[in-house]
């Protein structure tokens, strides 16, 4: 999470999803007016740590729908369709409606699918599950970001 001004989540022919463009330049100054939680990294981070992690995610998928054994196929494909939903509608929920309270219960949502994720691929293939632990780590590190982010700013 925390794409700030770095990440935007749709290309310019697609701007209708989160608002013109001109609307970024609204909601980065609503965030740079905002109350900062300890530890919150700069901008320039989310970029890089995000583009790493979105790879390791879909090597993880892949490795997962490649498998002889797909087991809880159903389940887990919901599962991930869930917790893609919830991923990118943080930002939005986050920076558009300019609502930590909402973005929080999205990434809470966020948090719990992906530790269903992470106990079924390890089923099926370890190096799949293996590789979405950085993103946990990064998950649960935003998760603080964005609850400080709410505590800091009610009001």
């Amino acid at each position: 999470m925390f794409r700030g001004t770095v990440y935007r989540p749709c290309s310019k022919r697609s701007e209708g999803c989160t608002g013109s463009h001109r609307d970024w330049g609204i909601m980065n100054a609503w965030y740079a007016e905002l109350t900062r939680p300890p530890l919150t990294p700069p901008n320039w981070v989310f970029g890089p740590v995000w583009t790493v992690l979105y790879i390791m995610i879909l090597c993880s998928i892949i490795l997962y729908y490649r498998s002889a054994t797909r087991q809880q196929l159903p389940l887990t494909t919901i599962i991930l369709i869930v917790h893609i939903i919830t991923n990118f509608s943080w930002t939005f929920l986050f920076f558009r409606l300019q609502s930590p309270l909402l973005a929080l219960l999205d990434i809470i949502v966020l948090d719990v699918t992906l530790v269903a994720l992470l106990v079924l691929l390890w089923k099926v293939s370890m190096a799949a599950s293996v590789l979405l632990m950085p993103y946990m780590l990064w998950v649960s590190f935003a998760t603080y970001l964005n609850a400080g982010f709410y505590v800091l700013n009610k009001g």
